[in-house]
């Protein structure tokens, strides 16, 4: 497992990707058995100023925030304090009477939208785009944005009933779409605990994992381990980017009134490993048990029925994949464009963070970088690839 010759691919493979202006920089760690054997930085964390990236480095994780929020609505769930058939009315008051747009007309929902939709994206809740409901959400999101540094901006839960009143994709449980349910289950936390959602967090996870470098802002003695975000130029290289996006501060320098279940994280590679090797431990880490292994059993199971499937099978990338409680779950190595484990499952973010657990090899695969639009980058997979290839 990793000998010398993968170990030297792997960090070439790195290497190449920023000589190539791909990337600016970034860190790698795969976790065997509990145990790390390979840890790699290399490139900068800062272009401009020539810092280089480092194992403390601070990444935004932009989607890889979303398990984390499977997490926290698990834990409410195994103690008895949410039922996933629930409608989210129950919670957010926003979502009664919800309504579906179809063309130009709105329609009231079949049924009401449950906990189990927003786990599984099921919601009709979207991101954006040209419909109404995609105009209406990227309206909020960028009301959002514009209050955030004012006197009067959006919290959690005020915020996401406003979302449960935008209209919706299409009715709940119908297909499958990629959105800001997520958020939504931030604020369904904070309603059903009574605590801000990053406190809950923090009590419940970050703290008991000690993982002292993640939360939804960055204390002033941090903020110059905070990575920088580049885009593509155009020309081949890479430029400086700062724009905020889906209602988290680019900056990350103050405490936010709006804390997005679905993207507002910072975090380093060490802290998000103790959250990974956590889940592939069955709920543990250490003498710490943050879930029970048949609620880490549910968590890290698909859940799309045949119709759900379909409409997740049209992103390409996951070829092979099924989706269930915010992430990725390989259900078809044969269809799959990368190596694969059965049952291996994780998420990605939108500057490049990513994470895969593979309980077949009690493997952990972690990279860190930032860049914008990356998701699943070729980088990724490609380092992935090595790293599979090499476990059994």
């Amino acid at each position: 497992m990793l000998g010398n010759t993968e170990l030297d691919q792997l960090k070439r493979t790195l290497r190449a990707s920023i000589d190539h202006n791909e990337i600016a920089g970034a860190n790698l760690m795969i976790v065997k058995d509990g145990q790390e054997i390979f840890y790699h930085e290399d490139g900068l964390a800062d272009r401009e100023a020539g810092l280089p990236i480092q194992r403390d480095s601070i990444f935004r994780m932009y989607s890889m925030t979303k398990p984390v929020t499977a997490a926290a609505v698990m834990i409410l769930m195994e103690r008895g304090q949410i039922d996933l058939f629930e409608p989210v009315s129950r919670y957010l008051q926003g979502f009664c009477n919800q309504m579906v747009g179809i063309g130009d007309q709105l329609v009231p929902v079949k049924r009401e939208m449950s906990v189990k939709d927003l786990l599984s994206m099921t919601s009709g809740l979207v991101y954006g785009g040209y419909d109404r409901a995609g105009r209406e959400t990227e309206e909020l999101l960028q009301e959002i944005e514009s209050r955030m540094l004012g006197e009067s901006p959006l919290g959690t839960v005020e915020a996401m009933n406003r979302l449960g009143q935008c209209a919706l994709q299409f009715h709940p449980g119908e297909t499958w779409a990629y959105g800001t349910s997520a958020d939504v289950l931030g604020a369904v936390v904070e309603a059903v605990s009574g605590k801000r959602y990053g406190e809950f967090l923090r009590e419940e996870l970050f703290e008991p994992l000690g993982m002292k470098d993640t939360g939804f802002w960055l204390p002033e003695a941090k903020r110059d381990r905070l990575a920088k975000v580049y885009a593509d130029d155009g020309q081949g290289g890479l430029a400086l980017f700062n724009g905020n996006h889906l209602g988290v501060s680019h900056q990350m320098d103050r405490d936010p009134a709006f804390e997005s279940g679905g993207a507002g994280l910072v975090s380093t590679i060490d802290d998000y490993a103790q959250f990974a090797k956590m889940l592939l431990n069955q709920g543990s880490l250490g003498d710490v048990q943050i879930l029970r292994p048949a609620t880490v059993d549910y968590l890290t199971s698909s859940e799309l029925n045949a119709e759900q499937q379909q409409s997740f099978n049209e992103w390409h990338e996951m070829s092979g994949h099924s989706y269930g409680n915010l992430m990725r779950v390989m259900s078809d190595r044969s269809q799959a464009g990368i190596l694969c484990s059965p049952g291996e499952y994780g998420w990605d973010g939108w500057l490049g963070c990513y994470f895969a657990n593979c309980p077949r090899e009690d493997l952990t695969f972690l990279f860190m970088m930032q860049k914008k639009d990356s998701g699943t980058t070729v980088i990724t997979r490609k380092l992935r690839n090595i790293v599979l290839s090499s476990c059994h």
